[in-house]
């Protein structure tokens, strides 16, 4: 069964094509949640007849319903004419202490101070909040020549699902392997998997952790155009995202005139956008960094002389300044946000920290086409599983270094419990899954730490081993972040450049070759064919080459540059015999030959002599007459797709993004 046919097998009406979206959105600046919200009453069966006519029906409500700011005057009147109209709009409630009255702000109607009864408020204390809640409300026009106000609720309607069944969804859940339940999280917050690695699809869906676990600190920064708010704006109506610059004390915990609770009070997830520090912009509250600063690690604040408690996740998102390798050399990973934030008291309550630098710019063709759930049913799903705490699951595979501190093992546990409660919500995880999240988290939590060190001298009075021991084997695991790794070997590259090691003069007999294994990360860098290959390959005449998956025109691509590295590799007058096996399904095996064929031709000027032979063989592997044979997990198909069409990783291998793989070096003979 496809993975289109088990999500509506098991989650018919709770799931909505993600095309759709777009398609009905038009000039309307309203969060996804409220028209999937409308696209789920109209649209959520697969029945292309069904999906058009609901397509003009919610095309017909936004039309008719939802408020454009520009057109205000114009719904006005029509509730004045007609004595009622329902409307679609933005509400904000605050509480007038002199009238003792409750009384609404429109935020694209424009009206304030419109009195709301007090059991509305009551039932939907979300309203007070301060961050506005989109709604489905009656409003009614009173012509009475004595009415104080002539503008009446009738009726209010958060937009938001009424009810969810947490057991069926986690029922539901075992019907899909691990990698298809991804790719519905992905298809869900409306991104297409398949442009996805595994690695990208985790830094994806880490932006629903502050979603699903209370307290959750989360922070990521990055290039511009690269999704990083979207989850916070458009996904759940338990989350506002607020500009970092324009927050307070008041806005943020309690506003003490009329002792009025802030947006840590009513959201799940408060994010602070646009997190950098800006040239000519304020000087951050130093009193505010140190309130937030107490909530991220308390779970409370104290404003005057009494004490709240919250379960708000922050999140706070961002772009940087400079590269990478630029940070890592002259700075910190944390050098562009506010300088008022940039201490290590404040910085260490951080849980996670995502690299958005990592994720890539946002393009048409990047966005779902297919079934996901309805952002609002997920939104409430996760909600309920706030209440759970999953990182015990950890205790029963590993423990933790000692060394670690209490904030860097409960970091590590609630970003574990997090992907496992979204990945894993059954609770049936093997031990690779619980070591893979794990690993995840662990590479958050460090990224913080490592810059602790840098910014804070105090941290390094009391270093940590960010290490931890698999109980089923004792086995000693350190995780390392990918930067930090593709930084020190980018590092090592270029002085050993500049040593002359890869001078033409360097020959296989200065180095010692021992068999080993060697592990390549997604989004890994600074990886070639000639750093991987050429050593053990020196000085064979004779190599053959298994890769039953060489039949794209990129895959042949791979094979030449294979061939370049090997021509490279051996003097120019010599000759090398190169078989290659490979296959491909009956219907394109001769299209398949053929350019086997025209590649024999191309090579043989390298001083190659290619012969193939079509097998349908499994493994992947080199095999050289001068004793060494490697494993290939993924075969030469080790570098992600290069994208745009001056891009530099397309000339250097060494800039490319890797794709997870091990590669696997054995001595066999000699």
């Amino acid at each position: 069964m496809e993975l289109k046919e088990k999500i509506l097998a098991h989650f018919e009406g709770k799931v909505v094509r993600k095309d759709l979206t777009y398609r009905v959105k038009g000039s309307a600046v309203v969060p996804t949640y409220v028209l999937e919200y409308l696209l789920g009453q109209y649209c959520a069966i697969d029945d292309e007849a069904i999906i058009e006519s609901g397509i003009e029906k919610v095309k017909e409500v936004i039309t008719q319903n939802y408020v454009h700011r520009s057109e205000a005057e114009v719904v006005k009147a029509t509730i004045r004419e007609a004595g009622s109209h329902k409307i679609i709009d933005k509400i904000n409630v605050s509480l007038n202490d002199r009238a003792n009255i409750y009384e609404a702000e429109f935020a694209n109607l424009g009206l304030k101070e419109v009195p709301i009864a007090d059991s509305m408020v009551k039932d939907n204390q979300k309203l007070l909040s301060g961050g506005g809640v989109w709604c489905i409300l009656d409003m009614g026009y009173s012509h009475a020549a004595d009415a104080r106000v002539r503008w009446m609720i009738m009726n209010i309607k958060p937009i938001q699902v009424s009810n969810i069944h947490l057991e069926e969804y986690i029922g539901a859940r075992r019907h899909f392997t691990t990698d298809e339940w991804l790719d519905l999280l992905l298809h869900s917050i409306g991104l297409n998997p398949e442009y996805f690695n595994k690695r990208g699809k985790f830094i994806q869906i880490s932006r629903l952790i502050p979603h699903v676990e209370n307290n959750f600190n989360f922070i990521e920064l990055g290039p511009k155009g690269t999704g990083k708010s979207h989850v916070f704006s458009e996904l759940s109506p338990h989350g506002v995202l607020v500009s970092g610059g324009d927050v307070s004390k008041a806005r943020l915990f309690v506003n003490n005139t009329g002792n009025k609770i802030g947006l840590v009070g009513y959201w799940d997830v408060v994010a602070l956008d646009e997190f950098e520090q800006e040239k000519g912009s304020r000087r951050v509250d130093g009193d505010l960094v140190k309130i937030l600063q107490n909530y991220m690690a308390n779970q409370s604040f104290n404003r005057g002389k009494d004490t709240y408690q919250a379960t708000a996740s922050m999140a706070f998102v961002g772009n940087t300044k400079h590269t990478v390798p630029y940070m890592l050399k002259n700075t910190h990973l944390f050098e562009s946000i506010p300088e008022g934030y940039i201490k290590g008291a404040f910085l260490d309550r951080i849980h996670m920290y995502i690299p958005g630098w990592e994720v890539r710019i946002l393009k048409n063709e990047v966005f779902s086409l297919e079934y996901g759930f309805i952002v609002d049913y997920l939104a409430e799903i996760l909600r309920e599983l706030r209440k759970a705490d999953y990182s015990g699951i950890l205790d029963k595979h590993v423990e933790l270094d000692g060394s670690l501190s209490t904030r860097d093992k409960t970091a590590i546990r609630k970003s574990f419990s997090g992907m496992a409660k979204l990945l894993y919500p059954h609770h049936e995880m093997n031990q690779e899954q619980v070591l893979e999240l794990l690993n995840f988290a662990i590479e958050g939590r460090k990224r913080v730490k490592d810059q602790l060190y840098i910014i804070d001298e105090t941290f390094r009075n009391e270093p940590v081993e960010f290490r931890y021991v698999i109980k089923s084997s004792g086995a000693e695991v350190l995780p390392e972040t990918l930067e930090k790794l593709n930084y020190a070997t980018a590092k090592a590259n270029r002085e050993k450049e500049e040593s002359g090691e890869d001078g033409p003069e360097s020959t296989a007999s200065s180095v010692k070759l021992q068999p080993h294994q060697t592990i390549l990360y997604d989004n890994q860098t600074g990886v070639s064919y000639k750093k991987l290959f050429a050593d053990y390959l020196e000085g064979a005449t004779e190599i053959t080459l298994q890769d039953p998956y060489i039949r794209l025109p990129y895959q042949f691509k791979n094979l030449l540059e294979f061939c370049i590295m090997l021509a490279n590799n051996k003097d120019p007058e010599d000759e090398m015999h190169l078989e290659v096996i490979s296959w491909n399904t009956q219907e394109h095996m001769s299209s398949s030959i053929a350019a086997f064929e025209e590649f024999q031709e191309s090579v043989s000027d390298l001083g190659i002599h290619l012969t193939f032979l079509m097998e349908d063989v499994h493994d992947r592997y080199i095999l050289a007459d001068n004793g060494w044979k490697i494993t290939l997990g993924r075969g030469l198909d080790i570098f992600e797709k290069n994208e745009g069409r001056f891009n530099a990783a397309e000339l250097d291998q060494n800039r490319r993004r890797c794709k997870a793989c091990e590669v696997t070096y054995l001595r066999v003979g000699r």
